[in-house]
């Protein structure tokens, strides 16, 4: 399977829940993002009793190989744009930023710098929400996966879809 295929396998599997651009800003192949607004009532409409943002923003990139230095970069900046998208208020419960990178292959430096990722931030001590980090990258000559400890969640979902 080359890089192509394989992202746009990922990418019809999150269409159902997730809105897919393709032509983005690089140095990412593509992003998908999730926008969910919940709201509580009390017997009526005009009793709410709450409201609920939930959101996540995932950064797609795909290259021929990946090194400590790419990974670096590929990090801060995907962080940063999800939390410039960031809303913070008293409805707002989370924004996730998630990075799946696609490379054929993968430093074994780069691999473990994977597993030390981590990014975490709290507005207004929670009362406003949180954002979390989830990184997974697979390597497409081995069919490896290296993740960051938030980014477990997504090993079944992209190991089903590779196969």
């Amino acid at each position: 399977m080359n890089l192509s295929d394989a992202l746009d396998k990922i990418l019809y599997s999150f269409q159902a829940y997730y809105n897919i651009k393709r032509e983005v800003e690089a140095p990412f192949t593509a992003e998908a993002e999730f926008l969910s607004h919940n709201e509580q009532y009390f017997l009526i409409k005009k009793a709410k009793v709450a409201e609920i943002n939930s959101n996540e923003h995932v950064f797609f990139y795909t290259s021929d190989s990946l090194d400590v230095a790419t990974l670096t970069e590929l990090d801060e900046c995907a962080w940063n744009r999800g939390l410039a998208r960031v809303k913070p208020d008293s409805n707002h419960r989370n924004t996730d930023i998630t990075l799946i990178i696609i490379a054929d292959q993968i430093q074994p430096d780069a691999m473990k710098l994977i597993r030390k990722q981590k990014h975490y931030k709290s507005y207004m001590f929670t009362f406003h929400g949180w954002s979390n980090y989830r990184l997974i990258a697979v390597e497409l000559s081995t069919g490896n996966l290296a993740y960051n400890r938030q980014g477990q969640s997504l090993k079944k979902l992209i190991s089903n879809i590779l196969k």
